[in-house]
């Protein structure tokens, strides 16, 4: 392939200014800029992006900005012989820290006094409810980049941690590696259970109503990895049952969350709007693996991240 430009499509802006990541590529030896939707492309262009936009087929390369690629038509890709890669690797630090917090919010109530906070109320948790994190199991389903991410966390808190992975493999850090087909096992007895399994055909909706209520009464849902993944009606169901004591929620199956959903209004519940891997030197990032794949496709290498 050759290539004469990276073409960084304002849809990045959701996640940082385009410009950032012109400039942070301006030392590339090919040319490097924004552009927005209508804009035009051949072979020999590299197109930045955070989902699939007009045009892009035209493209020789496309890279996402994200580590989930699922709303690209794979299909579509193999058949124009246009190359997609994404950003999977990048994540661990920015979401592990997220789910900390989350942990650590729930643990030690501190989602309670801020809301209280904001009521200007001097109001104390009652003495039962706070709890420490170490020596509660947590279970992290999907044991990829995000999911040791957590676990690496999780065993600095002194936490007892499982996991679920498709292949069963023994995992650093994890006491116990659960296969899918033995995931009601894998969640029943944990204080937290964590998603960080990509969207696919086989886990989308694989936290439905019969996982959550196998779930303990104390143990709380997070999850970083794509809304569908659970399906929320039946989390809704468990919260409003207090067959589950809480969930932190980053993603959801519609995005942004609409206004009337009942997620808003659960005390015991913190959103955030798919913010996870969010930081300030995120194009930072981003730009270390563009750089690395015009140099792959200098030399004729096979791309980093290469999803088709």
């Amino acid at each position: 392939m050759e290539l004469d430009r990276i073409a960084i499509h304002d849809s990045v802006d959701i996640v940082f200014p385009p410009q950032q990541l012109v400039d942070a590529l301006s030392d590339l030896p090919v040319t490097v800029e924004a552009v927005t939707d209508g804009a035009s492309f051949d072979r020999t262009d590299g197109v930045v992006a955070f989902g699939p936009g007009e045009n892009f087929l035209d493209a020789g390369w496309v890279h996402c900005i994200r580590a989930g690629y699922d709303e690209f038509d794979v299909d579509d890709y193999e058949a124009a012989g246009v190359s997609l890669t994404n950003s999977t690797g990048i994540h661990g630090t920015t979401v592990g820290e997220t789910v900390l917090g989350y942990l650590l919010a729930f643990a030690r109530r501190l989602h309670r006094y801020r809301d209280r906070q904001n009521e200007s109320a001097w109001v104390r948790e009652p003495q039962s409810v706070p709890f420490t994190l170490a020596e509660k199991r947590i279970c992290v389903i999907g044991l990829g980049t995000l999911g040791q991410g957590v676990v690496s966390r999780a065993n600095g808190l002194g936490m007892e941690v499982v996991g679920v992975r498709r292949s069963g493999r023994e995992t650093p850090g994890v006491e116990t590696v659960y296969t899918p087909d033995e995931l009601h096992a894998a969640v029943s007895d944990a204080r937290f259970v964590v998603l960080t399994t990509p969207l696919t055909d086989e886990t989308a909706g694989m936290i439905d109503a019969s996982v959550l209520k196998t779930m303990r009464e104390d143990a709380y849902l997070i999850n970083v990895a794509r809304g569908p993944v659970v399906v929320e009606n039946a989390l809704i169901d468990a919260l409003s049952s207090g067959s589950i004591a809480g969930a932190g929620l980053d993603v959801f199956e519609t995005e942004p969350l609409p206004e009337s959903s009942p997620l808003w209004d659960f005390e015991n519940v913190i959103l955030t709007p798919h913010v996870a891997a969010m930081t300030n030197a995120y194009h930072e990032d981003i730009a270390a693996l563009v750089r690395e794949n015009v140099t792959r496709i200098s030399n004729g290498d096979e791309l980093y991240n290469h999803v088709i």
